[in-house]
């Protein structure tokens, strides 16, 4: 009722709704004005006539939030299979077997955890709001008045970004930004002096490590870099999954998660981003990096079908959420063969792309096609090393939340893509139907991916709908593309 609120007075404030008497409305207390009724269809794009007692009613028009993560689940059949011990015998042997680390298959679970929950966490927010009082933006000095009021002390150390040699014999470069040393000091490389968003950022993951942990030091180390996502030179790695493993990634994901609430609090954010329509740009404004404003909005949308990529080149995926189901375009523990060079954050990657990067994107998943939209950028990290940054959502549930049939829309613009080699600009009564929904959920880079052209992308090459197709006769003609 809050989001609703607001989006009606920036139609027209003099004939916009409370939030108090929206609920009196709710309710049956109170029967809204025809000027009212015609600000509050404006914002949902319903005729007037759709609230109406006499129409028949037709499905919510908010989608269901349901539990679908991204890791598709499987029935655990026969159950005696998969008990305590059998687990705890097979784990360790399938570690081994596929080069994992357990470290790795620690955050694989803490990221299923995180997707099957869609990013939902109250306690935490509630941890950081404490500490913050849900102030927004908080300056440097503001987080640091913070960290001296928890008795921690900052000091800083001259850590000069180093040259690493990645599998694939690539060089990027690491940087240790920050680390914690008990019982209470900071050290921060004085290149963040530089980068402030940075710099705010590590911060404020120590300082949630304090409030969360006790200041016990056993999340300590801050780096930036392309790297696995899993690995840390100061951490020991092996293939046996133990309680330390585990331990050490539910407090990087404890802390980090944190930290976005400390910098970017629930509900300011949420209304910060509904005024300016989902920019990414609103990251400037609030001095963090765009990386925290990406991340915050998988967390605080009303609309939960989300994901968000961290990608560094050749493909190599640091961060991953699919609160949206929506398959990897890579892995991020093993390169991938044959990826689809069609993928926004794939484009990007190889060449920044000139003006926005919105990207309408239609993907079979389960042999469904499904309808995405996304936003990508292109920064350098800490070290140095360009990344692409992606976050977007699934526009299938908020289609059927309107009455219309997603499957349907999705098979005709497949078909229509497939027809012209791949990617065609969107026919009109297709982007009728997409422009609605773009206005309902109140993103703005949804509007300008579908003036750009739809593009069909896969998950493997093995599957590619393109017709022909970017795999035939064995050549990847994705590489001409």
């Amino acid at each position: 009722m809050e989001d609703l609120s607001a989006r009606c007075v920036r139609v027209d404030s003099s004939n916009s709704p409370s939030v108090s008497y929206l609920s009196m409305i709710e309710r049956g207390k109170r029967v809204p004005s025809a000027d009212m009724l015609a600000v509050i269809a404006v914002v949902f794009q319903k005729e007037v006539g759709w609230f109406l007692d006499d129409v028949p009613e037709d499905e919510a028009i908010t989608p269901e939030k349901g539990n679908k993560g991204g890791i598709s689940g499987m029935p655990l059949e026969p159950s005696f299979l998969f008990s305590n011990d059998i687990l705890q015998i097979a784990i360790p042997e399938m570690l081994s077997q596929t080069g994992t680390s357990g470290r790795q298959f620690a955050h694989l679970l803490i990221r299923a955890h995180q997707e099957h929950h869609q990013n939902h966490f109250p306690d935490l927010e509630r941890a950081a709001e404490e500490v913050g009082l849900k102030r927004m933006p908080l300056a440097t000095e503001d987080i640091i008045d913070i960290a001296k009021g928890m008795g921690l002390k900052i000091k800083w150390i001259d850590r000069a970004p180093k040259e690493v040699i990645n599998e694939m014999g690539l060089s990027s470069k690491q940087l240790v930004t920050s680390f914690f040393e008990p019982p209470g000091t900071i050290y921060i490389s004085n290149v963040l002096k530089n980068r402030p968003s940075r710099l705010r950022y590590d911060l404020a993951v120590h300082i949630g490590h304090c409030v969360l942990h006790n200041k016990d030091g056993l999340k300590s180390v801050m780096m930036s870099g392309r790297r696995d996502d899993f690995d840390d030179a100061l951490v020991p790695q092996s293939n046996t999954l133990n309680a330390q493993d585990i331990l050490h990634a539910w407090r990087d994901f404890e802390s980090s998660f944190f930290a976005g609430a400390l910098l970017c609090p629930k509900v300011p954010y949420r209304q910060l981003l509904d005024r300016h329509g989902y920019e990414i740009s609103v990251h400037k404004q609030l001095q963090v990096s765009a990386s925290v404003a990406m991340r915050r909005m998988t967390v605080v949308s009303p609309y939960p079908h989300w994901h968000y990529f961290d990608a560094y080149a050749p493909g190599k995926l640091k961060a991953v959420y699919r609160g949206n189901g929506i398959p990897l375009p890579w892995g991020n523990m093993r390169l991938v063969e044959d990826p689809c060079q069609h993928w926004a954050v794939f484009r990007m990657i190889s060449e920044p792309v000139e003006g926005t990067s919105a990207q309408i994107s239609i993907l079979n998943v389960g042999n469904e096609p499904r309808i995405y939209c996304c936003e990508s950028v292109k920064v350098d990290d800490s070290a140095g090393n360009p990344h692409v940054l992606c976050a977007g959502i699934d526009l299938n549930p908020a289609i059927e939340a309107q009455g219309k049939d997603a499957q349907s829309i999705a098979n005709d613009l497949k078909q229509a893509c497939a027809g012209n080699g791949g990617s065609i600009v969107i026919p009109k009564h297709i982007k009728q139907d997409l422009t609605s929904v773009a206005k309902i959920l109140n993103i703005n880079w949804i509007e300008r991916g579908i003036k750009n052209e739809a593009r069909l992308i896969c998950s493997r090459g093995a599957v590619c709908p393109r017709q022909p197709s970017c795999y035939a006769a064995g050549r990847n003609l994705c590489e001409d593309n």
